[in-house]
């Protein structure tokens, strides 16, 4: 795993290739990589700015068994209309493999059921959000 100054050095190396690339898909990648590898470094180092604030319980006492549950449904929820959001960007092979673990989460005996309704879901939402880019 990379630290902050490896980040910020694979940045700059590739930035450094991009200019002097003949090529120009050539120096677009390079510089495609140099611009991910420097918000790479500007996220850890958020994070790293950040980890004191995160760690600290407003209230300074430890949260309840169901505090924790409704934060966690909330995240799940959050990540599930992101998935939903985006559904018509993703690859079809990934579509399907988030459907069929989706699918398979409920009771073993209602998985047709929920496989059902998820589709159902999709059908009727597939036009929500973001359509591909053409």
């Amino acid at each position: 795993m990379f630290n902050i100054k490896q980040y910020r050095a694979k940045a700059a190396e590739y930035g450094a290739l991009s200019k002097g690339a003949t090529d120009p898909s050539q120096s677009r990648e390079y510089k495609k990589s140099s611009d991910s590898f420097g918000t790479l470094a500007e996220n850890e180092e958020r994070l790293a700015d950040n980890f004191n604030k995160a760690l600290q319980l407003p209230s300074g006492r430890q949260p309840t068994h169901a505090a924790l549950a409704a934060e966690e449904e909330h995240v799940l929820r959050c990540l599930g209309a992101s998935v939903i959001m985006q559904w018509n960007t993703i690859p079809t092979k990934l579509r399907r493999e988030l459907f069929d673990t989706a699918g398979s989460m409920g009771e073993l005996l209602a998985t047709a059921e929920l496989r059902g309704q998820i589709a159902r879901f999709l059908h009727k939402h597939k036009d929500d959000g973001s359509a591909p880019p053409k």
